[in-house]
């Protein structure tokens, strides 16, 4: 599948890539602050106390109240700073959080070996094209139809489990247009290399242009062509349905955990069993 070039968090297309490329960067600096005078010391303490060197001499040191704060003064403070920062971090960047008001909801089932897209506002749905309007809150509600899964769009945002059983969640804001890779970073059988999708950032306009697109194609997902997508195998270009059964998502969390959804109404969509879950099967291209 051609696949854009995959970048990384090193260059951020949004605010989210870009909190945690701050925060690698805090991280790296305090580290410095630890290993810059290692590097420093080693080189002079081995000239200093080499054979004939002009280091002293003193067979009965044992204690120095310096040289102790040193040595436990600073990893202490390096800790403390270093949970500071992370505690700062993980509060102001947690992934449940909304990223701004009237957000465009995705809902993301991870599969073998890749990623169905449901847009449940547009009525509409991809396999390994993610499509998102820049500039504007996105909300992915994430779960497995497998094994559990690690979603990830390096430039936009950081990392997230798909679980079965379970919705997981992720908030980004892409803020320039253009081609990211996404992929899973969960090993998952032979496919596991192959199962990147990408994430096209449009304009506004150009997001409805191509929901309005994707609905005239006609091809619908209903509950065979789901069950069709359950078998390992690996898809050799986006494909794209112009509708999808409703509740589709919600079925697919109840075939793990029907206890979830006691008491809530879903269509009658009638969700196929899980296949066999050995995932050391050959891929087999989704036509």
């Amino acid at each position: 599948m051609g696949i854009a070039s995959a970048g990384s968090f090193l260059e951020p297309a949004g605010p989210v890539a870009s909190a945690q490329l701050s925060h690698f960067g805090v991280i790296s600096a305090l580290m410095l602050i630890v290993i810059v005078p290692m590097f420093v010391a080693l080189p002079i303490v081995l000239y200093r106390y080499r054979r004939g060197g002009k280091g002293t001499y003193r067979p009965d040191w044992e204690f120095n109240w310096g040289l102790e704060l040193l040595i436990w003064g600073i990893p202490v403070a390096l800790v403390l700073a270093l949970g500071t920062a992370l505690w700062k971090h993980t509060l102001e960047n947690d992934p449940y959080r909304a990223l701004g008001p009237d957000p465009l909801v995705v809902e993301v089932v991870a599969l073998d070996w890749k990623f169905l897209f449901l847009y449940p506002e547009q009525g509409v749905a991809t396999i390994d094209l993610l499509a998102l309007p820049e500039d504007r809150p996105v909300t992915l509600k994430l779960t497995s139809g497998t094994v559990m899964q690690s979603f990830i769009i390096p430039r936009l945002a950081g990392q997230i489990y798909a679980m079965t059983g379970m919705q997981t969640q992720l908030n980004l804001v892409a803020s320039e247009t253009g081609d990211f890779t996404g992929r899973n970073t969960q090993y998952n059988g032979l496919g596991f290399a192959t199962q990147s999708f990408t994430t096209r950032v449009m304009s506004p306009d150009a997001f409805e242009g191509w929901v309005e697109a994707t609905k005239a194609q006609g091809t619908a997902l209903d509950a065979a062509g789901f069950a069709k997508l359950l078998p390992p195998s690996v898809v050799s270009e986006p494909v794209l349905y112009g509708q999808f059964t409703p509740g589709l998502f919600d079925e697919v969390i109840a075939r793990f955990a029907p206890a979830m959804l006691q008491g809530h109404g879903h269509a009658d969509m009638a969700v196929p069993p899980a296949p066999h879950q050995g995932h050391d099967h050959t891929p087999e291209a989704v036509q």
